[in-house]
């Protein structure tokens, strides 16, 4: 998956529960969905809007009451589920499902599966402020899921960033497919 659509993909919370929920076979309407992955009813919608907006889903033509309408995923969107089930599938617990939740977590560890710099990070993942990109290093860094380390090499000593352990794992998830 290209990054860009990732950073895309994870500005809502719950995009990624809609599409790996989908993906392990769960009914493309939204009483089906929303009892498969827990989110309150206002967020589920902005998440599933932002995800045809994506195109990434679609309305499944000649199915559904125009009030309980059924979803189906287009090719790209199949593409982006396998890969948020198989991300999804490596965290099981709630708090780490709630990190992955943030907007910035998962294209930290995709671009950090190599050891990278603050401002490659920054210029890697476009529109994130840096503010926000310190907030979401230090989640991740209090996760376990990233090490910092100070690069004394350079006259001017400077962090370099690394995924590891499970932060490791998903982000090879995710460039896997």
């Amino acid at each position: 998956m290209d990054i860009d659509d990732l950073v895309k993909l994870t500005t809502r919370a719950w995009a990624l529960d809609i599409l790996a929920a989908m993906h392990n076979g769960v009914a493309g309407r939204q009483a089906p969905l929303l009892a498969a992955i827990g989110a309150g009813r206002t967020a589920f919608g902005a998440s599933l809007a932002h995800l045809i907006d994506l195109g990434f889903l679609m309305r499944n033509p000649g199915h559904g009451h125009p009030l309980r309408p059924e979803f189906r995923l287009t090719g790209k969107g199949a593409v982006a589920a396998e890969v948020a089930a198989h991300v999804l599938d490596q965290v099981q617990e709630d708090p780490e499902r709630a990190l992955l939740r943030k907007r910035w977590t998962l294209p930290i560890l995709v671009q950090a599966t190599r050891p990278v710099r603050f401002s490659s990070l920054r210029a890697g993942l476009a529109p994130v402020t840096d503010r926000a990109l310190s907030m979401s290093l230090l989640d991740v860094e209090d996760q376990g899921w990233i090490r910092r380390e100070i690069d004394l090499s350079a006259r001017r000593p400077f962090p370099v960033y690394s995924a590891v352990g499970d932060g490791l794992k998903l982000g090879e998830a995710v460039l896997a497919r």
